[in-house]
């Protein structure tokens, strides 16, 4: 029998990196997994461990890297733990870095930013990954589970019409989702947080100040809008389930529902994903 593929590494490294600049702090927390590629193929196959990094190692190196970068952005903290495993380990031939960022948000207390307060963000989650070998990487930042909601110029009509069919035509609707948006760059931005930030803010304004004929016509837009502001990037690709809200039906209570009472759910719901790239 021959082994096809494998790869290993080290799961839910979590990190805290805390800058100190007296009485200011910044908060940098990350949830890291490491996996690598390369000459391993005996401990499948015969039980040998030379070549093998212990995943322990691997959790350790994440940390030192931490404490050697205090102040790196995820994306170049991903590219000096990958870069290090390359430097040091001649059988790795391969190093996947995905990085999830637990956000904290500075508090403003007596109207002014505090210097060391911060509160959970709980809405979507930066990530960052990185491929990377010896010829070269592939960078990725995005966001995951970032929620949205418009509760008007959105519409869904014109759809297949069928024997299966029971959803009717609606002109203004609430639109809602759960987004995660990954975007690769061609090349690197001055500074990778303030073009995420400008990525993000393009999202959102595409998606609430424009009609919406349906989340495939909103996804579109909004990657087509990225590309447009940031030209460093390469494409962006789009995973947004649906999150329905249904008016509720009051008529059995001798009321009307002018589109002011819904049900929230989103389960089950409808899975659109797309990837925008430029023209070739």
């Amino acid at each position: 029998m021959a082994l096809t593929a494998a790869s290993y590494g080290k799961g839910r490294v979590r990190v805290l990196r805390l800058a100190r600049d007296g009485d200011r702090h910044d908060v940098r927390e990350l949830t890291v997994q490491v996996m690598l590629t390369g000459d391993f193929s005996a401990a499948w196959t015969r039980g040998d461990n030379r070549m093998i990094i212990a995943t322990d190692s691997i959790k350790n190196i994440v940390n030192i890297t931490a404490a050697r970068h205090v102040t790196a952005d995820s994306e170049a903290f991903a590219g000096q733990v990958a870069a290090l495993f390359l430097e040091t380990y001649a059988q790795v031939t391969s190093v996947t870095v995905e990085a999830l960022e637990t956000r904290w948000l500075r508090r403003t207390i007596g109207g002014a930013p505090h210097g060391h307060t911060f509160t959970l963000d709980g809405n979507g989650q930066p990530f960052v990954r990185l491929v990377a070998d010896r010829g070269g990487a592939v960078l990725q930042s995005g966001l995951r589970g970032y929620t949205l909601m418009k509760t008007t110029g959105s519409g869904w009509v014109d759809f297949v019409d069928d024997q299966y069919r029971t959803l009717p035509d609606a002109t203004d609707r609430i639109c809602a989702t759960s987004m995660d948006a990954t975007w690769t760059w061609g090349t690197p931005p001055a500074d990778y947080p303030a073009a995420n930030a400008r990525v993000l803010d393009t999202l959102i304004t595409v998606f609430g100040t424009t009609y919406s004929a349906g989340v495939q016509d909103s996804m579109y837009r909004m990657g087509e809008a990225v590309l447009a502001a940031l030209p460093e990037i390469a494409e962006i690709a789009f995973a947004m389930p649906n999150k329905h809200y249904i008016p509720m039906n009051l008529a059995p209570f001798g009321l009307s529902n002018d589109g002011t009472v819904f049900l929230p759910t989103d389960e089950p719901h409808g899975q659109i994903e797309a990837t925008i790239g430029r023209a070739r």
